[in-house]
């Protein structure tokens, strides 16, 4: 959660973040970590703080993001391991909203974060090419969202905050963009890694 003044210097930072993940994740993956665990400690650091403290909610914002970004880079090995879960939720979620209604049952996040975890220690460059070029374009499709008139959740709340969860972007044409932007991320990726090796 983030006060809406801050939407637009987020978005500007979701931005950046998804072009380096979607198109340079697997070079710059320890930098990518670094950003991403930022994001992600900043998202649940602020979540803790009332929507009324607003410079509550910036200060752990900031320390969350530094300890999540410390946390990534530095236990690169566990991120390998949260990049798989993460794909692995994120595609339960993709699916099951097409074939049931409601969520999953947490039985179903569980497992298939725990398989995502353990086969991206068995492929770790794949997955870090996949994982960083769908984690990126989903990130670009929030900033991109964000940009538009209406953003993410504005008018949508009283609580006057920018609430942001990975599956926030409500256009139709999201997934489709994000299918589309993860595959080119994940061809640019693997062809850079191709004309380093010669």
């Amino acid at each position: 959660m983030l006060p809406h003044g801050f939407e637009q210097p987020a978005a500007a930072l979701m931005l950046l973040a998804g072009v380096l993940a979607c198109f340079a994740g697997h070079r710059l993956f320890r930098l990518v970590f670094g950003v991403y665990g930022f994001l992600v400690g900043a998202m649940v650091a602020s979540s803790v703080v009332g929507v009324t403290n607003t410079t509550g909610m910036v200060v752990a914002a900031l320390i969350g993001g530094f300890i999540g970004s410390v946390v990534l880079v530095f236990a690169w090995f566990v991120g390998v391991s949260l990049v798989g879960a993460a794909v692995g939720v994120l595609a339960v979620h993709a699916v099951w909203s097409r074939i049931a209604p409601g969520d999953p049952s947490a039985l179903v996040i569980v497992a298939v974060a725990i398989a995502g975890a353990v086969g991206a220690l068995f492929a770790q460059r794949y997955v870090i090419v996949v994982g960083t070029a769908f984690g990126g374009a989903w990130t670009l499709v929030l900033a991109i969202v964000n940009a538009m008139p209406r953003g993410l959740t504005r008018g949508a709340s009283t609580t006057e905050v920018w609430i942001l969860y990975p599956t926030t972007a409500a256009a139709r044409w999201a997934p489709f963009a994000w299918v589309v932007l993860g595959v080119m991320g994940v061809l640019v990726q693997l062809s850079a890694k191709g004309r380093k090796r010669r």
